[in-house]
């Protein structure tokens, strides 16, 4: 999006920008392209959830101008709450899905999107999963050139503003489109490799078709085996699918994650994949497991493969401010119900300070849902919900007014560092540089959360520990009388250092150290270091922020401020 931006700064009359959430930016991509301009938005599976409602009624209503949704999916998950299939999706609200298997295929199918978008009068989906994303790959751009076209929207209320009984004729439109776009040649499924006289055969798809021609070209014991790529997962022509099984004994479909292409095998006797469990039901796809299951197709005895090692758990970083906050939460309010939300924040659960993480905004909802099943107790728990602040902006808003107006208590910390950590540093309504067009306007989360009516706003920095406990404990005796309390913690990201000046100290850990490991447990810094029986700083991993000092309880770590 970045670059993106910086092209529109060359192209008066092209537009981008972050939008609050998922749903809002296909709202407005979505307009430009029934105005009869060329729209794209980009999101992960999980986003598409977001935005699933105006995407699935946009499907009916069908486009004018290109209409692109770029949908990254997350095999594994590597990120992600789930590792669902937006090929699934699409199938379920019946729009076309290109499945690319590299970043040069990717581009390619950008531009075969926008066409076939064009030409069948339907937003198309490009589904790039982790690797293709992750990846990179020497490509030749083409000449980058505007589409000069004036905005112009033709009133037709049957169509863009469908109710019930004209929607019924939509749907029957849609239906053909589908079918029309199963004939089309992108939907046939190419053979790249052997021949249709073969025994046994190969449908694959995406980043998995890309693994198999690997180990094709790689190993001489799959020899004489047919191989077919599949671009448009769905719709695939049924037919040519039907083909293929009747020319082969075996065929087997690898793809992730689910088996969409598979189920549009009219006759699965022959045919193997995710179903019959040659494919695993669950996890990412690699060159090992393709391997197996090309053993399992073949007859071959499978090959042992090197054991897998455990990696180390993955940790905020050395000076971030959420750890503050999380180990004051913990400290202050013992014995608390901690729901939290999305963000790099979610690595709370190593500190003990996260419960629960369901999705974008659910912190607040789930706090909610916490003091109502227990407001009949006699002691009824802290219940102290945490929330980073570009995710209160996208999906915190509306729980918040739920749990005003429900009488809901509890203390809402919003872990307030100034930017979209967890996924590049994107800006934020409270940052400004949401567009292409102009740096807009900004929203100060005090006034949104005035906004909603919240009585007691405190802004404290977290990594002054003391201070900040004293603030989450005054929230939480207003929640005991009063009603819903939010505290800011608010300490830039310690990876932005344009964004913040930080007081530097030279730390060390004394001879009061016993190495009882305490530090290590509840703080959890990765610069702190327990090596035979004392803690250590690594100094390659100090971010000198000195909060360290409010964690041992023998006083054993010393923080000197170092002056310019």
């Amino acid at each position: 999006a970045e670059t993106c931006m910086q092209l529109a700064h060359k192209h008066p009359g092209v537009h981008v920008e972050w939008s609050i959430n998922e749903k809002t930016a296909f709202e407005i991509a979505y307009t430009n392209s029934i105005a009869g301009r060329r729209s794209a938005v980009a999101m992960k599976q999980v986003g598409l959830n977001v935005a699933s409602d105006p995407v699935i009624s946009a499907a009916y209503m069908g486009c004018t101008g290109g209409m692109v949704i770029v949908v990254a999916d997350d095999p594994g998950p590597h990120s992600s709450q789930t590792e669902q299939d937006t090929r699934l999706f699409a199938h379920f609200a019946k729009l076309p899905v290109l499945d690319p298997g590299s970043p040069r295929e990717a581009l390619a199918m950008t531009g075969t999107a926008f066409a076939i978008s064009e030409k069948y009068r339907t937003p198309v989906i490009l589904r790039p999963t982790t690797r293709v994303c992750h990846a990179r790959q020497n490509i030749t751009l083409p000449v980058i050139e505007p589409q000069k076209r004036t905005a112009c929207f033709s009133k037709d209320p049957a169509r863009w503003a469908a109710t019930p009984g004209p929607r019924l004729l939509l749907h029957h439109e849609l239906n053909q489109r589908i079918v029309a776009l199963s004939q089309d040649e992108l939907a046939l499924p190419q053979l790249i490799h052997g021949n249709r006289e073969a025994r046994r055969a190969v449908v694959a798809s995406g980043v998995a078709c890309a693994y198999v021609i690997d180990l094709l070209d790689s190993q001489e014991r799959w020899q004489g085996l047919a191989l077919y790529k599949v671009r448009l997962p769905y719709p695939s022509c049924r037919e040519a699918l039907d083909g293929i099984a009747t020319a082969h004994e075996r065929v087997l479909v690898i793809e992730e994650t689910e088996p969409v292409i598979e189920l549009q095998f009219t006759d699965r006797r022959n045919i193997s994949g995710r179903i019959d469990g040659t494919i695993p039901g669950a996890g990412e796809l690699n060159p090992e497991v393709v391997s197996r299951a090309l053993d399992a197709l073949t007859g071959q005895t499978p090959r042992e493969t090197a054991p897998s090692y455990p990696d180390k758990r993955p940790s905020l970083c050395p000076g971030c401010a959420h750890r503050s906050a999380f180990y004051a939460i913990k400290k202050a309010l013992p014995g608390g119900i901690y729901p939290s939300d999305i963000g790099c924040y979610t690595l709370g659960l190593n500190l003990g300070g996260v419960d629960t993480c369901l999705c974008m905004g659910a912190a607040i909802s789930q706090a909610a849902g916490f003091y109502h099943a227990f407001r009949d107790r006699d002691d009824p728990p802290p219940i102290v919900a945490t929330i980073g602040d570009s995710t209160f902006f996208h999906a915190g808003i509306p729980p918040t007014i739920n749990a005003r107006v429900t009488g809901a208590r509890f203390v809402l910390v919003i872990l307030d560092n100034a930017s979209t950590a967890m996924t590049g540093h994107q800006p934020t309504p409270a940052t400004g540089g949401l567009t292409s067009d102009t740096q807009g306007e900004t929203l100060a989360l005090e006034q949104v959360l005035a906004g909603c009516g919240i009585r007691h706003i405190a802004v404290q920095d977290p990594n002054d520990i003391p201070a900040f406990s004293e603030t989450l404990k005054a929230a939480h005796a207003f929640t005991r009388s009063e009603g819903l309390a939010a505290v800011i913690a608010r300490a830039a990201c310690v990876r932005r250092t344009d964004r913040h000046s930080r007081r530097a100290f030279t730390m060390q850990v004394t001879e009061a150290c016993t190495g009882c490991g305490s530090c290590v447990r509840e703080f959890e810094c990765p610069a702190l270091v327990l090596e035979e029986g004392r803690v250590r700083i690594e100094a390659s991993l100090c971010s000198a922020c000195g909060v360290c000092v409010h964690v041992c309880p023998l006083q054993a770590i010393e923080a000197r401020e170092v002056h310019p």
